[in-house]
């Protein structure tokens, strides 16, 4: 069992910025569930005992992240939480606070269920379906872009459904800001079945990682499984690098044409890498999208999750709502190695091997 080392020390003070709540403790929250685990940490639902709202508590243990270096990233985190506020379809930050041990995000509390865990009861979705979600990720990447930053690390598992069936980006743990248009980066990171082949060859990319993002997670959408996908990694690393893109048959001319264009291995030719987002706005595929209308959430979405009120976990998966609270939240308990690799978005092969910290 660790031990927790309940000595407040400056030099273990993380600048939150302006999210900062210096009031703020654990013992203002009780602690319900684990909901999610995160890039760099196990995110937890919480009601606050002063109003009774329900929020998300991200929680990160500040030993693990100096231990892995991994301090950039969570600031870099915490900036694009603070600017997200402004966009409807990425998850909001309410505010922050830390105790010696960790740092806690509060933030919105969005119950609708992830994409991958719909796509795993349903197998894929109609075009509509697939559209809909696609366009509002899509939205949400286009405004990040915007703001000079890249997303890194598009699947279904980090693209949730809030209460009505509208979609909400969160993790923004692997982001990189200062990325703009002619700008390139080159650390090498994101989750296996959805790198890019400019990623896996370790050569400068820029944002249109995230364009094919998107037409990983469109394609998976459409056809139940990533676009490249083998149970062997190797394989399926060969397979992103080689192997032509294949489009069974039954669906439309406009979904094939646009994964065509998302999932070009070139990325100086894939869709956005001219004009970014709004190339992917004119694509033929979303001719019936309204993009003010969809923007402001006045498009009806094909799937209403029907949860049952503000803390409705119904559609969080088990894997998470059958974990302790308590180790999460206080100390961190020991655990079984196992659980390293057996969670869906464990890293392979990685920089970031194992950054999903089980605290």
């Amino acid at each position: 069992m660790a031990h927790c080392n309940m000595h407040s020390s400056s030099s273990n003070e993380v600048n939150l910025g302006p999210s900062h709540n210096p009031h703020a403790k654990p013992t203002d929250f009780d602690f319900l569930a684990v909901i999610g685990k995160g890039t760099f940490g196990k995110v937890l639902l919480a009601k606050a005992k002063a109003d009774n709202k329900f929020y998300a508590v991200k929680v990160l243990q500040k030993k693990v992240i100096l231990k892995k270096k991994e301090q950039k990233n969570i600031m870099a985190e915490r900036n694009v939480l603070l600017k997200s506020l402004k966009h409807p379809f990425l998850v909001g930050l309410h505010y922050s606070f830390q105790t010696s041990e960790k740092l806690y995000f509060v933030l919105d509390y969005v119950n609708g269920g992830e994409l991958f865990y719909h796509l795993q009861r349903e197998e894929s979705f109609g075009e509509p379906r697939a559209r809909f979600y696609t366009a509002e990720v899509a939205s949400a990447i286009g405004y990040l872009h915007s703001l000079n930053i890249v997303y890194r690390d598009l699947k279904p598992e980090n693209i949730l459904l809030d209460r009505e069936g509208h979609v909400v980006l969160t993790d923004f743990g692997l982001c990189k800001e200062g990325i703009d248009p002619e700008t390139t980066t080159t650390t090498f990171c994101g989750t296996p079945e959805y790198l890019a082949p400019e990623v896996l060859k370790k050569q400068p990319y820029d944002r249109t990682v995230d364009w094919w993002g998107l037409g990983a997670v469109l394609y998976e959408m459409i056809y139940g499984l990533p676009p490249f996908y083998s149970n062997d990694v190797s394989e399926m690393y060969d397979n992103i690098l080689h192997r032509p893109l294949s489009l069974p048959g039954g669906r439309s001319s406009a979904v094939g044409d646009l994964l065509q264009g998302l999932l070009q291995k070139e990325p100086h030719r894939r869709i956005g890498a001219i004009a970014d987002f709004l190339e992917v706005k004119n694509h033929g595929f979303f001719s019936c999208i309204n993009w003010d209308d969809l923007y402001h959430r006045n498009i009806k979405p094909p799937y209403n999750p029907n949860v049952r009120g503000p803390a409705d976990t119904q559609h969080i998966d088990p894997e998470f709502t059958k974990e302790m609270v308590s180790g999460s939240v206080g100390c961190a308990p020991d655990f079984p190695s196992s659980l390293a690799t057996s969670s869906s978005n464990a890293f392979t092969g990685f920089s970031y091997v194992s950054t999903e910290d089980y605290l």
